[in-house]
């Protein structure tokens, strides 16, 4: 199988609770792509700014029902499509990524650290760090979705369980996301690929006061040293691409003595 992986990464603005309408922005963007990984936002059919549980209940959707709809492109372009949706399962609600797979087979990751109100709407993500591999490509691909990069746990344990890149769907909210994928691709010699969106969502609180969230684009693709491949401008929709190589992630060593993975010392690192 092929080692070197086309990326795209695809950035655009959700409107909140208009999930009709998203799903034409999304088919606008990803129907021609053929890049073997396309990856978009988190909560990229509803927009972000829930404010409980009830409101995410008349969004949500179950897995099976983003597949049926993501599925198509996936076949037609024989490639995997990342996403995030607010995921219904029974009676709970998840924040989660679906990777759909040319087959129509899918794997769902359900967001490990919940941000900010998402501690009101959503239930903790139960699936844990995973990778699974590329059906058509010798990739091995993991998983987080935005505040997880908070967590250098995150990318380390999907580092660990083989992944030569991380994507991360994400809508993130600080300046300082930047700094911390690069140091993500760097301490992990992977490489990650952030989705972020763009825009302002403003809700009406019950107390009467103006919550307004501004999401900060930029979107990136970098390779295992933290190395700017590829970046969007903070507003606009925008695909970036960039090519892979998977041998070079699976190298952990950077001379004929060091090896970031052989010379981990786990005994004496925290045990909580």
């Amino acid at each position: 199988m092929n080692h070197i992986c086309s990326v795209a990464t695809v950035q655009f603005a959700p409107v909140f609770d208009e999930i009709a309408q998203n799903f034409q922005q999304i088919e606008s963007l990803i129907r021609d792509l053929d890049d073997d990984i396309v990856i978009l936002p988190e909560l990229c059919t509803t927009g972000y700014s829930f404010l409980n549980s009830k409101e995410v209940e008349g969004l949500a959707l179950t897995a099976n029902e983003f597949a049926d709809f993501l599925g198509d492109y996936s076949v037609k372009n024989n490639n995997v499509i990342i996403a995030g949706f607010a995921e219904k399962d029974e009676d709970r609600f998840y924040n989660s990524t679906i990777a759909l797979m040319p087959d129509k087979s899918y794997i769902v990751y359900r967001k490990t650290h919940l941000f900010y109100k998402e501690k009101y709407c959503f239930s903790y993500g139960d699936t844990g760090f995973f990778v699974f591999n590329h059906p058509n490509r010798n990739c091995r691909i993991g998983m987080m979705i935005c505040y997880d990069w908070r967590f250098p746990e995150s990318a380390r344990t999907l580092a660990l369980k083989g992944a030569d890149i991380i994507t991360c769907s994400a809508n993130l909210v600080t300046p300082y996301w930047e700094t911390g994928m690069k140091s993500r691709a760097l301490e992990n010699n992977v490489y990650v690929a952030v989705s972020n969106r763009y825009g302002s969502e403003s809700r009406l609180l019950p107390d009467g006061t103006m919550q307004t969230l501004t999401f900060t684009g930029k979107s990136a693709i970098y390779d295992n040293h933290g190395i700017t491949l590829q970046q969007a401008a903070i507003n606009g929709d925008s695909i970036i691409r960039a090519a892979i190589d998977t041998n070079i992630s699976r190298n952990k060593s950077f001379d004929e003595l060091d090896d970031i993975f052989n010379d981990r010392r786990p005994t004496f690192y925290m045990n909580e």
